[in-house]
């Protein structure tokens, strides 16, 4: 079932295009993750963490254009404060898949 919220709520979510620009790996993590620096343009660098292990290395995000939620308060997560949130599908197995665009866009560009 899904729950129905106003458009109003929906526009309070500030979604944007950002590109990864530092990997880490992060063994305090409770699951496997990554910690990712982001630069989101005119927004500047976000930081995040990631569980999308499964699916990608180290090399294959480097560079690559991510969608992700850049309102969100940061959270901390064991010595690390993610400032951002990276948007992605769970698989068949539950292993994350990241959104992205099709084509490249400018960092920083808002989700409409």
């Amino acid at each position: 079932m899904t729950n129905h919220i106003a458009f109003e709520d929906f526009t309070k979510v500030d979604i944007r295009q950002g590109t990864i620009i530092e990997v880490a790996n992060f063994p305090k993590a409770k699951k496997p993750a990554y910690q990712l620096t982001i630069d989101f343009g005119p927004l500047g660098i976000k930081k995040s963490s990631a569980q999308i292990t499964d699916h990608y290395t180290k090399d294959e995000l480097l560079n690559k254009q991510v969608t992700a939620i850049v309102n969100f308060k940061p959270k901390q997560i064991a010595n690390f404060f993610s400032e951002c949130l990276v948007l992605g599908v769970a698989d068949a197995q539950g292993k994350i898949v990241l959104l992205q665009t099709t084509d490249r866009v400018h960092n920083g560009t808002p989700i409409n």
